[in-house]
């Protein structure tokens, strides 16, 4: 993704692939989808790194305006407000990752190590190295405290089985952004049987996460 900019694409300098460049209001509008799906997702979803430094480099952009203004114009007002507005978007939804990485971190910090190869990373190079650190003043932590005064047999901890991992099978509402045909749900209870469900655009649901997850990664759904 590239800088803010007019909508189109710009070719690379091998003349191969495309880059998309999105209009301000097209950036804001994916940190606030990014932001919301991140809010009320279970786990922790894959890492905008592009979003986050192009939102960065607006908010510069707009502030170097505002400077420019003439005092005691309304519209640095308005804009002074709109650029509060985006930094409190960007803020809570790094504060929300960083919460659900230090809830979570031994089946994420897991979970990207059995990424496969050219899969997306679900964490950004400074978040990555916030959890294994995170993780290893937790195991110093319970060491220094408790571990070390116990029997030798019980001085070890798994911290994937001690602490929780995130629960898919809760329950999320969704707005559907591209129709879904044939989307597969599992039974609730043994006694039903799964069937298919087709989701129209502009349609909202209240479904089990672990239904939709794909749906939410290739940005079909919104979470709401």
């Amino acid at each position: 993704m590239a800088a803010p900019g007019a909508e189109g694409t710009e070719a690379d300098s091998d003349g191969g692939s495309e880059e998309l460049v999105l209009t301000p209001a097209q950036l804001i509008r994916s940190l606030e989808q990014a932001w919301l799906n991140e809010k009320f997702a279970p786990e922790l979803l894959e890492s905008k790194p592009e979003i986050i430094e192009c939102v960065v480099e607006q908010l510069d952009h707009m502030e170097a305006n505002l400077k420019r203004a003439k005092r005691g114009d309304l519209k640095v007002s308005v804009h002074r407000m709109e650029i509060e507005r985006i930094r409190y978007v960007l803020s809570s939804y790094l504060r929300c990752r960083l919460g659900k990485i230090e809830k979570y971190f031994p089946h994420v910090l897991e979970k990207e190590k059995s990424r496969a190869e050219g899969e997306p990373s679900i964490l950004s190079p400074e978040e990555f190295a916030f959890a294994k650190e995170y993780m290893a003043n937790t195991e110093t932590y319970l060491k220094n405290v408790a571990l070390k005064h116990m029997p030798p047999n019980l001085q070890k901890v798994s911290l994937l089985k001690s602490v929780p991992k995130p629960n898919l099978d809760s329950f999320v509402f969704l707005r559907v952004l591209e129709r879904q045909e044939n989307i597969l749900v599992e039974p609730e209870t043994d006694e039903q049987r799964e069937y298919t469900i087709d989701l129209e655009e502009g349609s909202q649901h209240l479904i089990r996460y672990r239904t939709i997850a794909p749906l939410v990664a290739s940005g079909a759904v919104q979470l709401i």
